[in-house]
């Protein structure tokens, strides 16, 4: 009988060894998603395949576990448009443009209108697919100097008091400002206050867009702190996968071809899945991705926010 328990139990502590790799191997990785944007270097956007990505998670090639276009059931979208409200009141030429964009959205997206005050996302208008509705909140700014606090709170409020918490649509916002940031004037790539909006966006998964508008104020008739909005605005919009439009040191003549363009990154936006190494609690990951078609590029956040290991 010894023998027999003996023979058991040499049984069972070699099951458990054989099986302890299997189980440390699937701890390994997590996976993950984020939206990505195919924008085609003139003409159309060739359709790709997963055969066609390559992925690198923390600079490691990591497994492509889906691609899947953000189209019919899958095409849900929440955008806010936030306005700073001290852009100079020439903005109100612009108006009507933005109205057209937002009616002219599909059925399938949710748009928002808010406006940058004293450090806070102040919306005008919740997220609502009445687009008519939307467009009506779009008003004519303040234009008091300074009156935003800084872009980067007003950003950062957004991404942490996001307005749905539908996991199934996409995250998008369109800035409008100046990017000049009242708390630390020169331009500094580690500027904490953009940093922590870049942060704040990645996590909640959040792609920003922004239109460079210079504010009221003396700053704005500086070149040296034009220079610095716009430089910041880059390292935002780069960062969470989206794009700066601007038009030198002045304001743009007509918004319409930035929304043009906008429109077309919106309809060509894929989920991808990849891997990811595990860690002990949510983490920030680093990410890159490309394509090997010639005629695309594929803009994806530089981090993406991934699960604890289970």
């Amino acid at each position: 009988m010894i023998k027999l328990k003996a023979a058991m139990a040499g049984l069972i502590f070699s099951a458990i060894a054989y099986a302890l790799p299997a189980v440390a191997q699937q701890a390994d990785t997590v996976s993950a998603q984020t939206v990505v944007t195919v924008v085609p270097k003139g003409g159309e956007a060739p359709e790709l395949q997963r055969q066609n990505l390559k992925v690198w998670a923390d600079g490691k090639e990591s497994e492509v576990t889906s691609w899947q276009p953000l189209r019919g059931d899958r095409a849900g979208l929440e955008l806010v448009v936030l306005i700073d409200d001290s852009a100079r009141s020439s903005i109100g030429l612009q108006m009507n443009e933005l109205a057209k964009f937002i009616q002219g959205l599909p059925p399938t997206t949710l748009v928002g209108v808010a406006y940058m005050q004293n450090g806070r996302a102040a919306f005008e208008q919740d997220l609502t697919a009445d687009h008519a509705l939307a467009a009506k909140a779009i008003r004519l700014t303040n234009g008091i100097p300074g009156g935003n606090a800084s872009p980067y709170f007003c950003l950062s409020d957004l991404a942490k008091r996001w307005p749905s918490e539908d996991q199934k649509n996409r995250r998008e916002v369109l800035m409008i400002t100046d990017g000049v940031d009242r708390y630390n004037l020169r331009y500094d790539p580690d500027d904490p206050y953009m940093q922590a909006s870049i942060t704040d966006s990645q996590r909640a998964g959040i792609i920003v867009y922004s239109i460079y508008f210079r504010d009221t104020g003396r700053l704005d008739r500086s070149g040296y702190e034009t220079n610095a909005g716009q430089n910041l605005l880059t390292q935002v919009t780069q960062a969470t996968g989206g794009n700066l439009y601007w038009q030198g040191l002045s304001n743009p003549v007509s918004f319409q071809p930035y929304l043009q363009d906008l429109s077309k990154r919106l309809e060509n936006q894929y989920e991808l899945g990849f891997t990811a190494r595990a860690r002990s609690k949510p983490d920030l990951v680093q990410l890159k991705v490309k394509a090997d078609v010639s005629r695309v590029n594929v803009v994806a956040p530089q981090r993406v926010a991934v699960g604890a290991a289970q």
